[in-house]
């Protein structure tokens, strides 16, 4: 089942009297939100046909990051010890999915989320400077 994406409930604009109307179409629908979740160990990654013949990768788990320190240069793979805050919704955190924006601690410390693992596959991040 897929989840309507138009906004097609509107009222016509110039002062007309009837209700706007459009018919339901394929392409107008998407799919129900599916969590990258924090894992103790591993890593899954499901194949999701999308529009045009080609395939989104969805994150369902994961234990690793690849973290880019931006003083240096340098880029790492490393273990997630936790989800520390999202800025979409404070429950995510509590429940350990993790999304783009996330600040989650490493094994290099603090960094925030710039991938969308519920679309790429993989989780990006990119170290935060403490004070």
């Amino acid at each position: 089942m897929g989840v309507y994406q138009w906004r097609d409930h509107k009222k016509r604009t110039g002062g007309k009297k009837n209700w706007y109307y459009k018919v339901k179409r394929k392409y107008a629908h998407g799919k129900p939100f599916v969590p990258a979740m924090l894992a103790e160990e591993g890593h899954e990654v499901r194949h999701v046909p999308a529009r045009g013949g080609n395939y989104k990768l969805r994150l369902r788990k994961t234990s690793f990051a690849i973290v880019a320190n931006p003083k240096t240069g340098e880029v790492k793979k490393v273990r997630i010890k936790r989800v520390l805050e999202t800025p979409a919704n404070r429950e995510y955190a509590r429940r350990h999915i993790i999304i783009k924006g996330a600040i989650i601690e490493t094994e290099l410390g603090k960094a925030r989320v710039t991938s969308r693992p519920g679309q790429d596959g993989i989780v990006n991040a990119v170290l935060i400077e403490e004070d």
